[in-house]
């Protein structure tokens, strides 16, 4: 049983930095969190703070702990979190670089489009 509740907790775990990490990738649709400040909106950082203590309170606080049953995890199991859980931010900045060289080439195809027709 033990086995399984730790289980859970991780894998609910990771679903609730995944979301959060997505957040922040939300911040720009097309620009990179390399270029884009993430303090440019400090409600969704605040929000994604409140979220991540309250995760944290459920997996702590043994009543809460109880209550969900969920199990305590060392800085081993976070760090495993987080391995699992950053590669969204990877694949998103991947995704909006795709995304820039499509809009790129279509302002360009317009523009000779337009300078074709004046």
């Amino acid at each position: 049983m033990e086995g399984k509740v730790k289980a859970s907790t991780l894998s609910l775990s990771v679903l609730v930095v995944i979301e959060m990490l997505n957040a922040l990738n939300a911040i720009s649709e097309d620009n990179s969190l390399l270029t884009m400040s993430p303090f440019v909106n400090p409600y969704l950082l605040l929000a994604m703070s409140s979220s991540i203590g309250l995760h944290m309170m459920i997996v702590y606080v043994p009543f809460m702990a109880k209550i969900f049953s969920i199990y305590y995890m060392n800085k081993a199991e976070w760090i495993l979190v987080f391995a699992f859980s950053s590669p969204v931010i990877l694949v998103d900045e991947v995704l909006k670089t795709f995304g820039r060289m499509f809009n790129e080439a279509e302002l360009r195809r317009r523009m000779e489009r337009k300078n074709k027709k004046v």
